[in-house]
């Protein structure tokens, strides 16, 4: 189960891996206030919602890699409660 709680938490850490170099690769202003993509930015990199502080990258790959392993955490034991139960 731990591998599976590490699986997770990089999935996270990739996500906000991805959104920040979309960040960076995109035409300025990338992922504006209003950007319709920042809906999916706020669902996959919970950390996106306190963007009105500033918040260093680091940080940023770090929570996300967090909230990914709790979520982690929370769904692997369901998980295998449903397969034991079948």
């Amino acid at each position: 189960m731990k591998s599976r709680i590490a699986v997770w938490a990089t999935a996270g850490f990739l996500v906000a891996v991805g959104w920040a170099v979309y960040a960076f690769a995109a035409v300025p202003p990338a992922l504006a206030f209003n950007d319709p993509i920042m809906t999916l930015v706020r669902i996959t990199c919970p950390i996106a919602l306190l963007s009105s502080y500033p918040i260093r990258l680091e940080w940023v790959l770090l929570a996300n890699a967090a909230t990914y392993a709790l979520v982690g955490l929370i769904v692997e034991p369901l998980r295998q409660r449903l397969a034991h139960a079948k």
